[in-house]
């Protein structure tokens, strides 16, 4: 007796509330780590001595998987889905290695200040408010979302990518430009 080989879910198997409930409570902790990170622990570098060139490295992680995303929407607009599936695992790799630069670069250096006097101040607050925002909804999107696709559930994938494409692109163009900001600024 041979046994036939297990297909790809069908659109019809519905998502386990389970794992998206696991996710965004991964997701809630991790952004509850940041916030005591970014916010209550006390930086264990502050004159900046280690890494003092983590922030670029942010910069060009969050660039460089801009980049991946842009050419993921573009490999899928063409329908050809391995460069996109290659695409969006790349992005995800960048964003995936700057969150956790990001999380050493606060743990030793803390929070940078931004002159508030500066004339820029207006505009960085607001972009610098929208890019934390989008970036805590985010997160569990972006998990979902890869999870949709691995899963083989494509619908709910493509309706979900959607959302999560401007929201995670976003972040990461914002994320270019307040590094830029505060270097320039700074």
């Amino acid at each position: 007796m041979t046994e036939t080989p297990t297909a790809l879910p069908s659109s019809t198997v519905r998502t386990p509330p389970t794992v998206v409930a696991g996710i965004i409570a991964v997701s809630a902790a991790a952004s509850a780590f940041i916030c005591w990170l970014v916010y209550f622990h006390t930086p264990t570098d502050v004159a900046g001595t280690q890494l003092r060139s983590l922030p670029l490295v942010n910069a060009v992680l969050n660039a460089l998987s801009t980049v991946a995303l842009l050419a993921g929407y573009r490999f899928i607009r063409a329908r050809n889905i391995p460069a996109h599936r290659a695409a969006m695992l790349t992005a995800f790799f960048f964003s995936t290695i700057f969150l956790v630069s990001y999380l050493v670069n606060f743990a030793l250096h803390g929070e940078t200040k931004f002159d508030r006097l500066s004339a820029w101040w207006p505009f960085y607050w607001k972009l610098l408010l929208s890019h934390i925002v989008l970036s805590v909804f985010a997160l569990p999107m972006i998990l979902i979302t890869f999870f949709l696709s691995l899963s083989g559930r494509f619908p709910a994938h493509r309706r979900l990518a959607r959302y999560t494409y401007p929201v995670w692109l976003y972040v990461s163009v914002t994320g270019v430009i307040v590094y830029w900001m505060q270097s320039a600024i700074h």
